[in-house]
C-alpha cells in the first residue's frame, strides 16, 4: 500500500510521539534570545538559517512568508512581529532576505496565466480586477534580495506602533554556504537617532 504525504506524515509523528524523540525540543513560548526574525519560507533555509545564526529550538520568533516581506504595514507579518514584541518580549527585529531568492524574478503575469491553467476562471480574476484588487500589484516581487531587505526593514522601523528602542536589523543570507551579510545595522541607526 502507498502512503499519501499526509498519511506518511501520520504514520512518522505517531513513532516520533511514542519514542519522546520531543523531548529534545522542549521550551516555553518566550525567545531566549528576545529575537524576532523575518525570513523567507525558502526550503533552503528550514534547517541552514537557524545553524548559520546560531539557534536553537525556542531561541526566537521565526516568521516566514514569500521573500521576507511585510508587504502591508497593517497585515499578519506585521501583527506577528507587534506580538513578538508586546506580547512574548522580543527586543530586536531582524529580517533575512537570501540569494536567489524567487521572489526577486517573479512574474505576476507568468502567475496569472499558471492560476488559470489550474483551473482559476476569467470571471474570478475579472471580479476580483473589478472589485479593486491588482494582481500584477500583489503579486510583485523586487529587484533584488538587498533592496527587498531594506524596504522592509524601512516600513517595519517605522511603523507606528512599533516602540523606538527596538532595532531593526537587516540581512542577507548565502543559501548555499550560510554566509550572512549585514545590510542595515539597527542598533547603529538606533545611537545616530538618540
Amino acid at each position: 500500500m502507498i502512503l499519501s504525504k499526509i498519511q506518511s506524515i501520520l504514520e512518522f509523528n505517531k513513532e516520533f510521539v511514542a519514542n519522546k524523540e520531543y523531548e529534545a525540543y522542549v521550551t516555553d513560548k518566550f525567545p531566549q534570545k528576545k529575537l524576532a526574525i523575518v525570513t523567507c519560507m525558502d526550503t533552503r533555509l528550514i534547517e541552514l538559517l537557524p545553524k548559520a545564526m546560531n539557534l536553537r529550538n525556542g531561541d526566537a520568533k521565526i516568521i516566514k512568508n514569500a521573500g521576507a516581506i511585510v508587504s502591508h504595514p497593517f497585515g499578519s507579518v506585521m501583527r506577528s512581529i507587534l506580538v513578538a514584541i508586546y506580547e512574548l518580549g522580543a527586543e530586536e527585529v531582524i529580517v533575512v532576505g537570501h540569494l536567489g531568492c524567487g521572489m526577486a524574478s517573479l512574474n505576476a503575469d507568468r502567475m496569472i496565466n499558471s492560476m488559470k491553467e489550474r483551473g482559476i476562471s476569467d470571471d474570478v480574476l475579472n471580479t476580483l480586477k473589478h472589485s479593486g484588487i491588482k494582481l500584477e500589484n500583489w503579486l510583485r516581487g523586487f529587484d533584488s534580495e538587498r533592496e527587498g531587505v531594506i524596504e522592509t526593514v524601512g516600513i517595519i522601523k517605522n511603523h507606528p506602533l512599533l516602540p523606538a528602542t527596538v532595532p531593526v536589523h537587516g540581512m542577507v543570507i548565502d543559501s548555499k554556504t550560510g554566509e550572512l551579510e549585514l545590510v542595515v545595522d539597527g542598533t547603529l541607526e538606533e545611537k545616530a537617532a538618540l
